[in-house]
């Protein structure tokens, strides 16, 4: 069993214990990440797979990559002549909606050079030279627009649509949805995700049953990835059983004293997979049985890509595994308000090739066509300089962003939106942080509108009551 804070003995009464256990049960996965009980998310055995009841799905799991700190677009892939004829001249709008104008100087061009690439003609920067081989297979988005110019605010809309309210994250709304393809792996797993800007809410499950919540895997730096407090330990795995089945005797009448709780069932729930887990995560999770050839696609053991390639190389894994949702954070080194000039290409450099790597795999294992690579930030940056930092970078910007897509359904080689001429607000074929959720959902079978879950007297959903699928983007089987 994992371990676990609470320890059954005889002078703890059944009742108090299962009372503890309840309470510990009421903070849903969080309390994993408080390291006091390990809830690790699984769909219930003997509940009905809703995989694809909707409508016919494209893309049977998710790939999330969550830029943490907001990509420059104007310095990647939203290419912006402008910027370079009129650098160092004020930017003939005033720019809505910003805390602090007051800190932003000029237009501030791009110091590095666009070419286009691939077939589609993509426009890319030199920073991203791997990512620009991969172009006919992306889909870009070049009109993201979300609310909240703080980060906290715009991380918690881009996973969960809302910053004002608890509400579950994307990858819980997801597995809520459709299920578990493998009952030995939980349904949604997250990697070394951020404690900042939102935490355990990033894949939390709030109201949703306590299942749904995501799975942390620790991914430190000269640590193979794993899952903590997922240990056989010293107990034989006879022994194991019989010290799990004593405790899920006691949980069962307890559950069914209160008729059928959420929260217990979900502890039941749980406590199973993690014992299933045990012979399968390990294995899953294990990089060494990688060849060298693979591990150097995606910059393994090539210095600064080592830490990213490492998660794109455990999220591939997971997805043949049958995992549904993997979230994958790119550490917080976007956030690029001074000193842009040295810090983006880092940024660049520790990400290019793992990403590349990862489309590459996923195409060469006949994964891409049903697997959903979302590569997105919380949101983009401003068109001209801020001033108040040393050296200039860019502020933080909601109005105006692009992300990219690939497989799952959605058109190669293809680009939808724009931003105006300087790059800071989408004008054309605008796609609001719900709809872009709605899309995601549509993608893996289900209606955005119909996925609904009943808390204090209201349906809620994720998109709430906005979002519309953005199907200039599908393919056109989707």
């Amino acid at each position: 069993m994992p371990k676990s804070s609470l320890n059954l003995t005889k002078s703890v009464s059944r009742r108090a214990f299962l009372n503890t256990t309840l309470r510990t049960a009421a903070c849903g996965f969080g309390a994993l990440a408080a390291g006091q009980i390990s809830l690790l998310a699984t769909e219930p055995v003997t509940s009905k797979i809703i995989y694809g009841l909707h409508h016919q799905a494209s893309a049977k799991r998710v790939i999330f990559l969550f830029m943490h700190g907001g990509v420059s677009q104007m310095d990647t892939f939203d290419y912006k002549p402008r910027l370079v004829t009129d650098h160092g001249k004020p930017l003939p709008f005033d720019l809505p909606g910003l805390i602090r104008p007051d800190r932003l100087g000029q237009i501030f061009a791009p110091k590095w050079r666009f070419q286009q690439h691939g077939e589609c003609g993509q426009w890319v920067s030199e920073l991203l030279p791997h990512l620009a081989t991969q172009v006919d297979r992306m889909c870009f988005i070049k009109s993201l627009h979300t609310e909240g110019e703080a980060h906290g605010q715009a991380v918690l809309n881009l996973h969960t649509g809302t910053a004002a309210f608890v509400r579950p994250s994307i990858g819980s709304w997801l597995v809520y949805g459709i299920g578990s393809e493998n009952k030995n792996l939980p349904s949604f797993m997250s990697l070394d995700y951020p404690t900042m800007h939102g935490g355990v809410r990033l894949y939390g499950n709030a109201f949703l049953p306590a299942h749904h919540q995501g799975t942390q895997v620790q991914m430190l730096p000269g640590q193979e990835p794993h899952i903590r407090f997922l240990s056989d330990g010293p107990l034989s795995p006879q022994r194991q059983r019989q010290q799990l089945d004593s405790i899920q005797a006691l949980n069962r009448a307890h559950l069914e004293e209160l008729h059928d709780d959420a929260r217990v069932s979900g502890i039941i729930e749980s406590y199973e997979l993690a014992y299933r887990m045990q012979g399968v995560a390990p294995d899953v999770l294990d990089l060494s049985s990688e060849s060298t050839e693979t591990k150097e696609l995606y910059g393994i053991g090539q210095g600064i890509t080592d830490d990213f390639g490492r998660r794109c190389l455990v999220a591939r894994r997971l997805a043949e595994s049958g995992v549904r949702f993997i979230q994958v954070a790119s550490g917080y080194h976007w956030d690029h308000h001074g000193n842009i000039e040295k810090d983006l290409p880092q940024s660049c450099a520790k990400t290019d090739k793992p990403m590349a790597g990862l489309l590459n795999d996923l195409a060469q294992r006949g994964l891409l066509e049903d697997t959903l690579v979302v590569c997105v930030g919380e949101f983009g940056r401003t068109p001209v300089a801020q001033i108040d930092r040393g050296q200039p970078g860019r502020d933080h910007n909601p109005h105006g962003n692009t992300m990219w897509l690939a497989g799952g359904g959605v058109k190669p080689g293809f680009s939808l939106g724009q931003t105006d001429d300087f790059g800071y607000l989408a004008i054309e074929d605008k796609v609001h942080m719900h709809d872009l959720h709605a899309t995601i959902l549509h993608l893996m079978g289900i209606d955005h509108e119909r996925l609904t879950y009943r808390y204090a007297g209201r349906d809620f959903r994720l998109t709430d009551v906005y979002g519309r699928v953005v199907r200039e983007i599908l393919h056109k089987k989707s």
